[in-house]
């Protein structure tokens, strides 16, 4: 049997109604507010200002890894207030923290093949929103990716893997049957699409509503070239 993806992400998101966690260490440190830019973006346009720098850099082969040294290390030992929550792909071609240029204690990263946002993934993501701040999150997907492709295949053949593979595959048909006929290029279509329907289904989790209504965060969907290093904002 075949599950909705929506329907499913929608119900699991629903039942984190009232999650809630404690934080250790909620005083922080000055460090643990800082970046090497200066303090932790106020607002949802300064930290999409730092990705989007810390792009540039990494397209052109001059990254800095910021925010790396031991006292860095040292001063986020007892809290973090990552700017940026990222919900990426697995894929080991798309790490995060270089496609941005970013250093320690700055990007909350939560990944899963195809960003596929089930109840573990949207807790993950609900504690970051509800405890820690952040100004952005960004749902990353990429070209040529793995987990899409076998969600062609399937769609393609009627034939949706066994186990655990199988589960992925149908959190992501939906995106390949709402696509398949309409784009010249399904592939690239779907991993454009995912991205938009991820960003969709966080701006429906609770832990994220307040902040993203008093405008102190954001949710937007983001594809990134493997070729080139280059990330496009979609929204």
């Amino acid at each position: 049997m075949r599950l909705s993806r929506r329907g499913a992400v929608r119900a699991s998101l629903a039942g984190l109604a009232g999650l809630a966690f404690s934080t250790a260490g909620s005083a922080g440190s000055a460090l643990a507010r800082s970046t090497i830019d200066g303090d932790t973006p106020a607002t949802p346009a300064a930290a999409l200002r730092l990705l989007r720098e810390g792009n540039l850099r990494w397209q052109a082969g001059e990254p800095r890894h910021p925010n790396l040294h031991t006292e860095r290390r040292s001063g986020l030992a007892s809290a973090q207030y990552p700017h940026t929550v990222v919900l990426g792909c697995a894929d080991s071609r798309v790490p995060p923290e270089l496609v941005f240029d970013r250093g320690l204690g700055e990007l909350f990263t939560v990944r899963s093949a195809g960003q596929v946002l089930d109840s573990a993934v949207a807790g993950s993501i609900a504690y970051a929103g509800r405890h820690l701040g952040p100004r952005l999150v960004v749902v990353l997907g990429h070209a040529s990716c793995g987990a899409i492709a076998a969600a062609l295949e399937a769609h393609s053949h009627g034939e949706v893997p066994e186990g655990p593979i199988g589960y992925l595959v149908q959190q992501l048909l939906p995106v390949v049957e709402d696509n398949a006929g309409g784009a010249r290029d399904l592939a690239d279509a779907c991993v454009t699409a995912n991205a938009r329907i991820g960003a969709e289904q966080l701006r429906d989790l609770e832990a994220l509503q307040e902040p993203i209504a008093r405008g102190t965060m954001e949710v937007i969907a983001a594809r990134y070239e493997l070729a080139t290093g280059a990330v496009t904002f979609l929204d």
